[in-house]
Order: structure tokens, then sequence, then C-alpha cells
């Protein structure tokens, strides 16, 4: 390590690795080096395809880990970033404000009916901000509620509070520690042909009630679909039920819509398809479109004005670095404006998956097919239902041989394309990933 004084005559020799090697200076995420294989150098992007530096395509048939919207590159987010850059590029947030910031404030606050936007860099942080917040209000009104509600499977992050919320699993475990306690209600999921889904409904909500029955500072959830822990789709009346319950026992909910928002669930948020207003909203990923890390919570006015005091110690001591950083609002408001523009094109887009899962629905081992907005998802039967299970690492090999890109949760497969894919391209998803499915050992 040089010192200060040696930094000008100290010299570091760049190379370019073998592409098929592991970087020697790199930490992949959720990767085993021991077990898995080389990473594949990406050269670029464009729409529904990646480029692979040894001139292979690749149709990125999961948006890039959910956060690609409408496609990679596209021109009108891309302008949008390089027009501000030349304007302001970042200015610390606690002394000062912008226009980018405040018009999409001023925008995500009429889309999702909370009036206040408290930004942060990603969504595990968006949804530490809402439970902070909530938490905390509590506390300014001199109120003991410190019991916080979650569901069963349920994932909000990698940070230690997001962590808590969520369920405890191999992820987890190392961490226990020091996490601490939630109560936990079952998360009645669903998929086409389930017959049994309003008795397991009506035990969920017999366990939301005793417990509420303790005071609880928020209760939490993903709208609509756990994503994470499989795809696990919720019914709409299911979730008013929840919210009225969450309601009626004076307690605030926290939608996370990380996964979940602008447009991913065929309305731009799945609170809204749902027919749910929460309290506090955390959105991130797809917020700008794939371009740029950016985080943001979204909260009601009422809870806003309960920070406001005389009291220093009722000020919400919180912010990051890069909070309502320029480059990434403007992306945002952007890819925002494609959307409002093009709403049939989330909209719609469960129509385009249905006729194809349906088909892929009657191959043998394809399980518990469910569809909301532009997520198709089915579970393969190969033996345990768990991340563990090798038979998604199968699949992917098999699909990424063929030119799709796909990243299964264990025997869970899905396809959450970015809202650009071609018919064409689509199709070639089903196809390739049913060829695969052909090729498993029978169980």
């Amino acid at each position: 390590m040089p010192r200060s004084g040696d930094f000008q005559r100290a010299s570091w020799t760049i190379s370019t690795p073998d592409p098929v090697t592991w970087h020697p200076h790199l930490w992949h995420p959720t990767t085993q080096v021991a077990t898995s294989p080389e990473p594949l150098r990406v050269r670029s992007a464009r729409g529904s395809e990646l480029e692979l530096s040894d001139g292979r395509r690749l149709i990125d048939a999961i948006s890039s880990w959910w956060v690609t919207l409408h496609g990679h590159a596209e021109p009108a987010i891309a302008a949008a970033i390089a027009r501000q850059a030349q304007q302001l590029e970042q200015v610390i947030f606690a002394n000062f404000s912008h226009e980018p910031a405040e018009q999409l404030a001023t925008l995500l606050s009429a889309l999702t009916g909370l009036e206040r936007l408290f930004f942060s860099d990603n969504g595990s942080t968006a949804v530490e901000v809402a439970l902070k917040i909530a938490w905390q209000w509590w506390r300014n009104q001199g109120s003991e509620r410190r019991q916080v509600i979650s569901f069963e499977g349920a994932y909000h992050g990698d940070t230690f509070g997001a962590m808590a919320l969520g369920e405890r699993s191999l992820f987890t475990d190392p961490y226990e520690p020091l996490l601490f306690a939630v109560a936990r209600v079952a998360w009645p999921h669903s998929h086409w042909g389930d017959d049994a889904v309003e008795q397991r409904e009506q035990v969920a909500l017999r366990q939301l009630e005793q417990a509420l029955e303790t005071p609880t500072a928020a209760v939490i959830l993903e709208p609509l679909i756990q994503g994470a822990s499989g795809m696990r789709v919720v019914r709409p009346a299911f979730l008013r039920a929840v919210a009225e319950r969450v309601q009626a026992a004076g307690s605030l909910l926290i939608a996370d819509e990380v996964f979940t928002g602008f447009g991913r669930t065929g309305d731009l948020f799945a609170c809204r398809r749902a027919g749910i207003q929460p309290d506090l909203m955390a959105l991130s990923k797809g917020l700008t479109g794939g371009f740029l890390p950016m985080g943001a919570t979204m909260a009601s006015e009422r809870l806003y004005q309960g920070f406001i005091s005389e009291r220093p110690e009722a000020t919400f001591f919180h912010g990051h670095s890069f909070t309502a950083n320029p480059l990434g609002c403007a992306a945002a408001l952007a890819s925002l404006d494609l959307l409002q523009a093009n709403p049939e094109r989330f909209q719609q887009f469960e129509v385009r998956h249905t006729p194809l899962l349906e088909d892929l629905a009657r191959h043998p081992r394809v399980r518990r097919p469910r569809c909301v907005g532009t997520m198709a998802a089915w579970d393969v039967d190969a033996g345990e239902a768990s991340y563990l299970n090798p038979v998604g690492k199968q699949i992917q090999r098999q699909c990424m041989q063929q030119g799709v890109y796909l990243r299964p949760l264990g025997n869970v497969v899905y396809l959450l394309p970015p809202l650009g894919i071609s018919e064409d391209q689509l199709d070639r998803c089903y196809a390739v990933v049913k060829q695969a499915i052909n090729t498993l050992v029978p169980v």
C-alpha cells in the first residue's frame, strides 16, 4: 500500500484479463467461485440483447436482475443523462435542491398517492428508510409500538434491517445473532388452477389478525409477487384484506415495490393493480430504467409531518452521499415519460405471455404456472423445491448455449424480459426453455 507521499511515484499495470477466467480483483455477488463457471464478459448491450466479447448474443430474459425496464441503451434515457451531465452531475442534497429531483418527486407523488419522497441509492436502502421512518414516527408520537410484521418467504434486501424483515434462510444464517425479531404471517401464494387458495388466504388472515393484537408499528409486504423467494404470487383480494386489517389496527403498511414497481405487474405499481394504498412505498430497480442506481421511499404527508418539530431528536437523521443524484433523477424522468407515453407495453404484456405459458404448462415437468404483468414463472418437477436445487443451473447452462440468459431460482424458472422484447425474441425464450427442460434426466 503506497504512503500518501508516494502516490505520484506509484505505478500500476492494468491488464486486460482473459475473458474466460476469473478476474484477479473482482468479487461477484451471490456466487460461489469454487463451484461456478467463469463469468462471461459483456462487450455491449442494446434492446433485449447482450453482446459478449466473443461476439455471441444472448437475449436478456430477466432484464439483468429486473432493472432494465425498456431495454438496454434506451436512447431517450441515455440522451437525458447526457444532457443533465453537462448541467449538474451532483450536489449535496442536505442544503440544496434541484429541478430534476423536484420534478421526479412531484410526478411520483401523483402516481403513488404518497406526497413525500426520500431518496436513497438502492432497493435495500429504500426499505431501510421505510422501516426507520415507520419506527421513528411512532417514537416521535410518544408511542411504544415495537412489533413489525412480515410475511413468510419475504425478501426485502441484504442490509441488516432488510435482512431481518426477510425470511430466515442460508442467506441470513451467518448474521442471525444481529437480526431483530419479526412476527411472521403465512403468504398464501397461488398459481393457475389453484382451487385451495381461498382456504389458505383465510388461514393467513387469521394469523395476521392474531399478530395485530400486539401493538404493531408496521406491516411490510411485496405486493402481488414475492420475487426472490420464487415468484410467489398472491391475489389482489388477499392484499386488500390485509390492508383493511392493518388499517383497522392503526398500524402502518409498507409496500416494497422495489421489484414490482414501474409496470412490472401490468400497472405502474402493484399497489394500484391490487387496489391498496400503503403509508410507505420502497422503490428502486426499474426506477431509472436500469441505467443508474437509485432508490426512493415514498411516504404520506401524515408521516412527514410527524418529523416536523423544534426538538432536534425528532429529525430523521438519515442520508446518502448521492441522495437525489441529478443524473439518476434525469434517467428516472425519461423512463417515466416512456412508460406514460406507451402504457400498452406493460398493460398488454400479460396477454403476450399467456398463450406461450399455457403451451409450456402442458409439459409434464412444468408445475404451478403463474403470470402477472411482465412476469411469467413455473416450477420444474425435479426433486426438492429449493434455491439450491441444481436443476436451475442446468437449465441456465442449456439456455445460454442456445442464446437465452436466465437465472432460475432453484427449480423455479421465470421470464421477466424488458418491455421492448420482440415477439420473435419472446417466442425464442419459451422455445429454448422448453428444449432445456426436455434435456433433464427424468425424476
